[in-house]
């Protein structure tokens, strides 16, 4: 581990180093995002709400919430892709205002036009980090995850 030990440190001092870190990978991963999903005619940000709905359609306000973003960010980019063919909106029977994103066959070849660079970058990180640092590594951003939900929710914040 570079810098300090972890378990030496205050809550508030881990959750601090914790936030800067994850805003560092943000940005990293967003640089990495645009420049895989470019030769596809895409920018992360479109990458990212075409595969929220690739396993299936989703309201706008659902792929925010599954995607940690504004509603109203997410409306822009669904209108942009549905404007350029990449997705279409279809009538969502639980909801008769809240339609539906779905992507377009033209919107599936795009994301899958990204798989190979993916996975490229994908390998590359299992070797930097070790299979099992990678998939520890997942599983602890994951749990992090989990418990800002949690705590978001209570009102004892």
């Amino acid at each position: 581990m570079t810098g300090r030990d972890v378990s030496e440190q205050d809550p508030a001092d881990m959750l601090s180093r914790s936030a800067l870190t994850v805003f560092r990978l943000n940005g990293q991963f967003l640089a990495v995002a645009d420049e895989l999903a470019a030769p596809a005619g895409l920018t992360a940000a479109w990458w990212q709400v075409l595969g929220a709905v690739l396993p299936q359609p989703l309201p706008v306000s659902g792929i925010a919430r599954a995607m940690g973003i504004t509603r109203q960010s997410v409306q822009r980019i669904a209108d942009l892709l549905v404007e350029r063919g990449l997705a279409a909106y279809e009538p969502n029977p639980a909801h008769r205002r809240a339609k539906l994103l779905t992507p377009t066959a033209a919107g599936r070849a795009a994301v899958h036009g990204i798989t190979p660079g993916h996975a490229a970058l994908a390998r590359r990180l299992a070797r930097e980090l070790g299979e099992s640092d990678f998939a520890g590594t997942v599983r602890v951003l994951e749990r992090l995850s989990e418990a800002m939900d949690a705590i978001g929710r209570r009102p004892d914040r």
